[in-house]
Formats: C-alpha cells, sequence, structure tokens
C-alpha cells in the first residue's frame, strides 16, 4: 500500500519530534503478543511474558485489543502534548476518550476479525466511558511490570535519537531527516511518501502538522496514527535498538569502586537487567541482608530504582548509575 502526505509551509513549521511511553506499550504489547519473538527484543520479552502471565495480563484488555499485526487502536495512543509526556497525562487522554472514537477503533478490530470481538470488546463498544478506567489501571500494571524496570535504559535510546534527529534538521534540513526515518519514508515533490502496507494517512483526514515518534518496539515497521482533526503520527524505529538489550562495557567500575564501594560497584554492574535482592546475592554472591542494605543505600542516591512484580520488587539501574558506569570518550 502507498500512501502520499501533502505537506504546506504551515505543515512543515507544526512538525515536531516527541518521546511517547504509550507507543512504547502499544508497540510492545504487540511484540509480546506475537506467537514468536525475533531479536533484539527477545530476552526482553522472555523476562516479561512471566511476569504479565501471573498477573493475569496475558489475557488482559491490551492483549485483547493490540494483535500481533493489523490495526491499533488509534484512542491508546493520544497526540503528545509536549516533547516528552508522562505516562499520566497519556493515561488521562486515554480515560477522556470520545466514545464514537473507541467506537470507530473497535469497528475497525471486528472488520479485522472477521465481524467478531470478544464480549469484553462489545462490552467497551456499547459503553466506553464506563471501561476506559479499567484499560487505564490495566495499563498501569503493564507498565509496571513490562515497562518501568526497562524505561531509563529505553528512554535514553529514544531521546538520543530525537537529538540526533534534531541536529540533521539543523544541519541537512526537514526533507533529509525524513528521508532517513525508515527505508519505507520518503521525502518528494512537496510530500511524504509512504510504502508500507499498514499505512493508510491522507491530510484530508487528519489536522495539521505531524509528529514523529521514535520506539524501540515498533521495528521493524514504521507505524501510522490518523484521528480526526489531531496532527497525524508516524513512529518509526528509533536509532540503536540493536544495541538497546546488550550487556554495556562498564570501563569505570573501578574508579567507582573506590568511591561507593566495590560490593555496590558489583551490584550496579549485575543489574544491567532488573533482577531482584535474591537474584542479585546469587549472582554476586553477597549476603541477601548485605545486598538489601547497599540497595536502600543505592536508591536514596538516585541509582537504582524499585518495581514491583506481584509479591516481588524487581530493581533497576537508573540513567545516572549508567553514565556513571560507562565511559565516556
Amino acid at each position: 500500500m502507498k500512501a502520499r502526505l501533502t505537506f504546506s509551509v504551515n505543515d512543515l513549521a507544526e512538525t515536531r519530534f516527541a518521546v511517547s511511553p504509550m507507543w512504547e506499550v502499544v508497540t510492545g504489547c504487540r511484540v509480546l503478543n506475537a506467537a514468536a519473538v525475533a531479536d533484539p527484543h527477545r530476552g526482553w520479552a522472555d523476562q516479561v511474558r512471566p511476569r504479565l502471565a501471573a498477573a493475569g495480563l496475558d489475557h488482559g484488555w491490551l492483549a485483547d485489543m493490540i494483535p500481533p499485526v493489523g490495526h491499533l487502536p488509534d484512542f491508546l495512543n493520544p497526540a503528545p502534548a509536549t516533547a516528552s509526556p508522562d505516562l499520566s497525562d497519556e493515561l488521562a487522554a486515554i480515560e477522556a476518550t470520545d466514545p464514537e472514537q473507541v467506537r470507530r477503533d473497535l469497528d475497525r478490530l471486528a472488520t479485522e476479525r472477521d465481524g467478531r470481538l470478544s464480549s469484553r470488546l462489545r462490552s467497551l463498544h456499547r459503553t466506553p466511558r464506563a471501561y476506559l478506567p479499567r484499560i487505564v489501571t490495566e495499563i498501569e500494571t503493564y507498565w509496571q511490570l513490562a515497562m518501568a524496570p526497562y524505561w531509563a535504559r529505553i528512554r535514553s535510546v529514544l531521546e538520543a535519537d530525537v537529538f540526533h534527529r534534531g541536529r540533521q534538521v539543523a544541519e541537512q534540513g526537514t526533507a533529509q531527516a525524513l528521508n532517513e526515518l525508515h527505508h519505507t519514508v520518503r521525502w518528494a515533490g512537496g510530500g511524504l511518501h509512504l510504502v508500507q502496507r499498514h499505512c493508510a494517512i491522507t491530510r484530508i483526514e487528519t489536522g495539521a502538522g505531524l509528529l514523529l515518534v521514535p520506539s524501540v518496539f515498533a521495528w521493524p515497521r514504521v507505524l501510522t496514527r490518523s484521528a480526526g482533526s489531531e496532527p497525524p503520527q508516524l513512529a518509526y524505529p528509533a536509532r540503536g535498538i540493536g544495541t538497546l538489550w546488550e550487556r554495556r562495557p562498564h570501563e569505570r567500575v573501578e574508579a567507582l569502586a573506590a568511591v561507593i564501594g566495590r560490593s555496590r560497584a558489583l551490584i550496579l554492574v549485575e543489574l544491567d537487567s532488573p533482577t531482584s535482592t535474591t537474584e542479585l546475592a546469587q549472582r554476586s554472591g553477597l549476603s541477601a541482608a548485605g545486598v538489601s542494605q547497599h540497595l536502600t543505600a543505592l536508591r536514596a542516591a538516585g541509582l537504582t530504582s524499585t518495581h514491583r512484580a506481584g509479591r516481588s520488587v524487581l530493581y533497576a539501574r537508573t540513567g545516572l548509575a549508567d553514565a556513571l558506569l560507562t565511559a565516556q570518550a
């Protein structure tokens, strides 16, 4: 399928980038709902799927609404109001969605499913306002289990992509930046040409401007969203996805150990992926009580964060800890 989005001078002036937590929620769910998860996200999926299953979210609202392929409900991706909205802001927008928008999305899902919707989605279709708060609550739980422990790492990739594109716009112009978003996206003749089976977007049915949203989980596709008078959104694979989950070299461990102690530096190294106190004790050779004490100190210093996963608590490194552990050129 080919689509063309024409641009006026005003549209170009209103084109902007945004980092959206909800785009990562939706595209991450799509990855998890696939029968098989390809690299680079297989390790993440292997960690997250058991947590979601334990919470019953493997058969929840999101699993029901977000197919491995096909239409993604537009109401789950409201236009980001700022360059980096909080999840709470996007959830408030979802809860306030016009019921007719919800029904349009569900009608399209029904068409793709031979006219069939689950009883849960039929209830949502009848009375969207009664069920949107439940969906928001589920998203909050999903976020804590699947996204929050990894968000510092994901966000750093997304923000680095936006920084790169912004510099490219300044140095080479908007057309060049658009041409390098993805091999299916091309700027020519005053319009953005999309060659992608999953894209169907025209200026007639959208608002002004364009929202460009980098995503780690959209890979390998470009995804679009067009709803009413809002600007169209284009979610594209962010640069650096291939190294997102790689275990990173920590060339400053010795220097950091001299400041915070070898045990705490070791714990930070072991937190390349979110981990419980018990697992950290097993990996590091320290006692569980000692690990707990060190984690408390590291959290107070802003170097770790905690995320509840059922009865367990997962610890993750913060962006500050990543910066301390990674050698700077």
